[in-house]
């Protein structure tokens, strides 16, 4: 099940998927390329070797190809999410948007395939010719029933796991969320009484998947269009459905519920009333999975039964059902023991896999990522979020162990616990806990953003799109027609966002004397002072976050980042004992290196790259990673000696006398800072892997190293973000793209949330 849909505009839509390389997936080689060698060991002749030895041994594809780590995404497109049959074609953004979902959560590689057929025995054998090519195959948008002749034809005919996650995702999702209610209610199982509504592909998957686990055949009603599903019922049956006929006097939805323990939906919008909710027995247990709105909201359940337990579909609600908290990690778990296929004891593994996760401790890390507050077990808090970074540890090794216990794996593992240790090196915490702030802004109350070149086109879609999803309100600055007539070309509606500037803003005259107050003695007359309010977008987006009228700002499309923060800080001052600088963000594939000052400081005291350290690692741990600091130099260790690094050696030395918690070291040269190898030539060196921290010598060769890491490293380079300022305030660079500037924007929002919190929690400090 989807979240709710953000809302966003059909020419944006379009721009994201057609926008540089079409489409949303490429190939990449995996062994280096450079050299005629190369190209010798990768193809003729030296890609005969393993021909030779695969011919004689099957299994060793698995060694010498990607098949152990490849996934078919594969659809007809009879049934493409809410949008029904519109064919093969149409279904490929999203399949290749499913393959995209593999990679994110669980790095597994996937390429979509779209059969141009509705006719079952063509689709089959299509698909079962396939095998050698693939470790698992995915079945996505198929409609009911052929999608039940489908998978059971496949798995019975292919020795790869073959899995319909439409059906059997969001069972074990919702099998998950079953678990813990029925614990938090103290339920048996075995006494439950379920109402299952929808009667489809999904809903059938859900109920089987239940009665696996224990639940009696006999207390589950479930109901269709047509209504109650008995015993000798004739019309608008089939065979799937036939399975799950009960002897029951009950004929209607309303009759079913009396007294129902649960009730599981996947049918449409609201059909479940009020009434059918109260009911219900005590503590009722509701799952209302249409999409994109539930059978009931959460809203109208407790206003009857407020003792209710309540799942849904949407991401705006607490315990989502979504599927991506399933079929990636059970992938990953099923090819790492290359399975034959996927049984029923391994998604019930998945399912207990999540249910005890949620039962868990949020860990520091994450529950920074949601401003503090850290989620417990509990009504509102059944199934984990979709991007706990814990996933990827937890639910490979049950699936993988179950594998094992019922003898579909190829490959056993030996040690399970080095087997997790391995998930977890695989995915980069910070693009799980960039995503998981991000989703946090949507449940906070909205924070005032002010994107300060709104008349900017990248910058004004940047806005709808920060708006759109949910992570705040946006403030533009400029010239109000021109902004409002771009918004309505880009087909938005103008009168929802607010727009501002020296000459309609009735607080402009406020912050003329507000900062006049600031630099009356630093050389500004009045009238300088409020020529600057009045001309400079920079100054008046910092007056308006300064004196409270917006909470965080995004700026730096139009002018270079120094004039830009020159002007901002004629306004805002450093936090306390702090200076300001850039930390920028390389995030490359399985690795995420943080380096600091790029933008901001440009001889730093060997004090000032000790305090940027301290910052720095503080916000890297709030990242997800445990921070590993290198001072970068041209010499390591004090070879060649050069009175150039005596600062770098003091600030290493300070950071001894703080007894900071985070490791440290330095003076070294970059690779020794990054390769493992070179390190060992450094016995003494107190760092226990890799730097993933750079405190950068200088401004010069911080600069020149991030842009040209941003330019040729092959990666994504986040920032650079400010740090060390009193209010929340962002200076984008002048390349950035909409998408980048969304990203701003919502980090921006995120820091106000967690500046805020730091000034309360002096406060009481203070008191």
């Amino acid at each position: 099940m989807s979240g709710k849909t953000s809302k966003f505009t059909d020419e944006e839509a379009l721009r994201f998927h057609s926008s540089g390389r079409p489409g949303k997936l490429e190939v990449v080689a995996s062994k280096p390329m450079a050299t005629q060698r190369d190209l010798s060991l990768a193809y003729s002749p030296g890609v005969a070797v393993p021909v030779k030895a695969i011919a004689e041994n099957p299994d060793l594809a698995y060694d010498y190809t990607s098949k152990g780590n490849l996934v078919a995404v594969i659809s007809n497109g009879t049934a493409i999410l809410g949008l029904g049959n519109l064919g093969a074609q149409a279904s490929k953004p999203v399949m290749e948007g499913k393959a995209v979902l593999f990679k994110r959560f669980a790095d597994v590689d996937s390429i979509d395939l779209e059969v141009d057929t509705a006719d079952i025995d063509e689709f089959v054998n299509a698909v079962r010719y396939l095998g050698p090519s693939f470790g698992g195959i995915n079945l996505e948008d198929i409609a009911a029933p052929e999608c039940f002749i489908i998978e059971q034809r496949l798995r019975e005919l292919m020795d790869i796991p073959v899995f319909h996650d439409d059906q059997h995702g969001t069972a074990i999702i919702t099998a998950a969320g079953f678990i813990n209610a029925l614990d938090l209610t103290d339920r048996d199982i075995k006494k439950t009484r379920v109402v299952a509504l929808g009667a489809g592909a999904a809903c059938i998957a859900c109920i089987e998947l239940i009665k696996a686990m224990g639940l009696p055949h006999e207390n589950v009603t479930m109901v269709d269009r047509t209504g109650v599903i008995y015993a000798g019922r004739e019309e608008s049956m089939n065979q799937w459905k036939s399975a799950h006929a009960i002897k029951t006097d009950a004929r209607t939805l309303e009759e079913a519920m009396k007294g129902a323990d649960v009730v599981i939906g996947l049918a449409a919008a609201g059909a479940i009333s009020k009434d059918m909710v109260a009911s219900m027995a005590d503590k009722p247990i509701i799952f209302a999975m249409a999409n994109p709105d539930p059978e009931i909201t959460p809203e109208d359940a407790r206003a009857v039964r407020p003792d209710a337990i309540i799942a849904t579909g949407r991401s705006d609600y607490p315990n989502q059902v979504n599927n991506v908290l399933g079929f990636p990690y059970i992938f990953r778990g099923a090819l790492d023991v290359r399975a034959r296929t996927i049984n029923d004891e391994m998604k019930i593994a998945a399912a207990t896999a999540l249910a005890e996760l949620a039962r868990e401790d949020v860990p520091d890390e994450v529950a920074a990522a949601y401003g503090g507050e850290q989620p417990h077990y509990g009504p509102d808090y059944i199934i984990p979020a979709p991007f706990d970074p814990r996933l990827i540890r937890k639910i490979p090794v049950l699936v993988a162990k179950a594998a094992m216990d019922t003898g579909v794996a190829r490959k056993p593992i030996d040690d399970l616990e080095a087997y997790e240790v391995s998930l977890s090196a695989r995915l980069d915490p910070t693009v799980d806990t960039l995503s998981t702030i991000f989703e946090d802004l949507k449940r906070r109350p909205p924070r005032r953003v002010v994107f300060a070149e709104a008349e900017e086109d990248k910058v004004l879609r940047a806005a709808v799109g920060f708006k759109a999803a949910g992570y705040g309100t946006p403030v533009l600055v400029g010239y109000e027609a021109p902004i409002r007539e771009k918004l309505r070309e880009m087909g938005v509606d103008d009168t929802e966002f607010e727009i501002s500037n020296a000459s309609n803003n009735p607080r402009r005259n406020d912050y003329v004397e507000a900062l006049y107050e600031r630099l009356n003695r630093r050389g500004f007359l009045h009238r300088d002072v409020s020529r600057l309010v009045k001309r400079d977008r920079n100054v008046f987006s910092a007056c308006m976050v300064a004196n409270g009228d917006a909470d965080a700002m995004v700026t730096g499309v139009t002018r270079h980042y120094w004039r830009a923060l020159k002007n901002i800080k004629r306004v805002i001052d450093p936090l306390p004992h702090q200076r300001p600088f850039g930390l920028s963000i390389m995030v490359m594939r399985g690795r995420t290196v943080f380096l600091a000052d790029t933008t901001v400081n440009e001889l730093p005291s060997a004090n000032e790259l000790a305090d940027i350290a301290e910052v720095a690692a503080s916000f890297v741990r709030r990242l997800g990673h445990n921070p590993r600091a290198a001072f970068l130099s041209f010499s390591n260790f004090g070879n060649p000696p050069s009175d150039r690094t005596r600062h770098i050696q003091e600030a290493v030395s300070l950071l001894e006398e703080r007894k900071v918690d985070f490791e440290f070291d330095g003076e070294m040269q970059a690779d020794v800072a990054l390769n493992r190898d070179l390190m060992e030539k450094y016995p003494f060196m107190r760092l226990s892997g890799p730097a993933n921290l750079l405190i950068m010598p200088t401004l010069h060769s911080a600069n020149i190293s991030y842009k040209l890491l941003s330019e040729l490293g092959g990666g994504r380079v986040i920032g650079p973000m400010l740090l060390g300022m009193s209010h929340s305030i962002q200076v984008a660079r002048l390349t950035s793209t909409a998408s980048d500037l969304v990203n701003m924007a919502a980090l921006a929002a995120s820091n106000a949330a967690a500046l805020e919190q730091s000034r309360a929690q002096q406060e009481e400090l203070d008191i």
